[in-house]
């Protein structure tokens, strides 16, 4: 964890514990050693920096690219390991860039749902993560949110009163060799699995 990943985590810590006094179910889960595809519900932008503060080490994520075009802002994702995507016009280099940080062992961030859900209920996933569990075979960790789209839905204009739970999940391990799909329908039945596991988490 470098200093600048260190200051926003003990931000976001302090910021979601002073306003949402927030709690995890099955925190044990959250920690142990290598790589993982950190699976999880999708309902606000409060969820990147939630997810991330249950962990004491790094967690790389996604993010939109036109955000990189602000100068400092741009800066301080590059230094918290975020990858720049384009939703619809993914390109290789981010997935090249996503498999080789899962390869070094690193802990990657992603939401099959591919966006923020408008009423706060599970979608459908996106085969996208499907792809990095097929090309990367690394274990997923499933999660689920519950009070972060009580307090900043999609299109809310400020906070409002909530209380966040996380819910974690068993660390899945997918036995690539047990499904019959390949391709496209591989990635996309993979994908399935993963969002029914964060779907089943309850409180």
């Amino acid at each position: 964890m470098n200093f600048s990943y260190r200051l926003g985590h003990i931000f976001f810590r302090e910021f979601f514990r002073g306003l949402f006094d927030y709690r995890v179910i099955g925190a044990e889960k959250l920690h142990f050693p290598g790589p993982a595809i950190i699976a999880c519900n999708h309902v606000s932008f409060l969820d990147p920096p939630m997810v991330s503060i249950l962990f004491d080490e790094m967690i790389c994520s996604f993010a939109r690219k036109s955000l990189f075009e602000h100068p400092i802002l741009g800066m301080i994702l590059r230094s918290w390991k975020v990858q720049g995507v384009d939703r619809d016009k993914p390109d290789a280099a981010s997935l090249k860039a996503t498999i080789r940080l899962l390869r070094e062992g690193r802990k990657v961030l992603m939401f099959p749902e591919g966006t923020r859900s408008y009423d706060g209920m599970p979608q459908a996933a996106e085969a996208g993560v499907g792809l990095f569990v097929a090309k990367s075979k690394t274990p997923v960790l499933p999660i689920r949110l519950f009070g972060t789209y009580e307090a900043y839905p999609r299109g809310a204009k400020t906070l409002r009163p909530a209380k966040i739970t996380a819910v974690v999940g068993d660390l899945w391990q997918p036995d690539l060799s047990s499904y019959t799909e390949t391709g496209k329908d591989l990635y996309q039945a993979l994908a399935d699995e993963v969002m029914r596991r964060i779907t089943e988490l309850r409180m």
